[in-house]
């Protein structure tokens, strides 16, 4: 998947990029909590990796002209700026750091790369229902993986279940926007709606409203 930067709205903006190819951009831009955090991380990858979703957002912050406010995270494992404004999602996998930002919404995103087992692991994040219609065709199921990531990210709590709490409706491997909902939990009936953006055998999933 090469580096990209989008604006979705005038309120909203995501970025993907490289963290190899990010490793030596300057990080000047942190706030001193993040600096310090980051002098913590004492593992290669996961510094390369918190490297690259910072500079992502702060791309996508630049591409709708709003200032980095720095970043933290709660007890739930969800960022939240430090400011109290917008809301801010970040991912990474393998190579590739991303982030996506929404001034006024709750929002998630998810980068996964197409795995024969995504089909294996089916039944301990997909609900029978979803598993009859995925056909145990692995980019489905990556999919499917991916576009309940997103929503677990974007309502932001722990104690949801991906198999038994998020159900996804029925889609196709070219469907762009994929529809599902949280129920069985205090956010029963939650509905989402998630970008799907494929790319080789990468694919990127993100909220949309």
């Amino acid at each position: 998947m090469q580096t990209k930067i989008e604006k979705i709205s005038p309120l909203s903006a995501f970025a993907i990029n490289n963290i190899h190819e990010s490793e030596n951009s300057p990080m000047d831009f942190l706030s001193f909590r993040e600096k310090l955090s980051l002098a913590n991380i004492g593992h290669p990858q996961k510094r390369k990796e918190w490297k690259g979703a910072r500079l992502a957002i702060k791309s996508a912050l630049d591409h709708i002209q709003l200032p980095y406010p720095g970043f933290y995270k709660d007890a739930h494992g969800k960022s939240h700026t430090m400011d109290g404004y917008g809301y801010v999602s970040l991912t990474h996998h393998g190579d590739y750091s991303g982030a996506i930002f929404h001034k006024e919404m709750p929002v998630g995103i998810d980068l996964e790369k197409v795995r024969d087992k995504t089909v294996t692991l089916a039944p301990k994040y997909l609900d029978t229902k979803e598993m009859d219609f995925l056909n145990k065709d692995p980019y489905m199921h990556t999919m499917a993986w991916s576009v309940k990531e997103t929503i677990f990210k974007c309502q932001g709590r722990k104690g949801i279940s991906l198999r038994q709490n998020i159900l996804l409706q029925p889609f196709s491997c070219t469907d762009e926007v994929i529809k599902g909902k949280i129920h069985g939990t205090d956010f029963a009936d939650h509905h989402y709606a998630v970008k799907v953006i494929t790319e080789n055998d990468m694919i990127l999933t993100y909220t949309i409203w």
